[in-house]
């Protein structure tokens, strides 16, 4: 009877913590402060990079670009601060 009392109060907390757990914002910040991707896109031009594509991807910008030296790259940026994203 433990067992079952148990199993069912680790379920419940599970319900409740899923879906929160589950979600594609692992930064969390909130979407009024995320910045446009029109602007995100003009400070890495700003940075040398020629911006290709910016999706909304897990929390964050994915942006596929090109660097300095003409290499294409992809990488996370914060939707904030427009900051890379190292290993993101």
């Amino acid at each position: 009877m433990c067992r079952i009392a148990l199993a069912t109060a680790l379920l419940g907390t599970l319900a409740v913590l899923g879906p929160a757990m589950a979600g594609d914002d692992r930064l969390n910040v909130p979407s009024d402060k995320w910045q446009s991707p029109t602007a995100i896109g003009e400070k890495l031009a700003a940075q040398g990079y020629k911006v290709h594509e910016i999706e909304s991807d897990d929390g964050a910008y994915e942006v596929e670009a090109t660097d300095k030296s003409g290499v294409r790259i992809e990488m996370y940026v914060h939707p904030e601060t427009s900051e890379i994203l190292p290993g993101y």
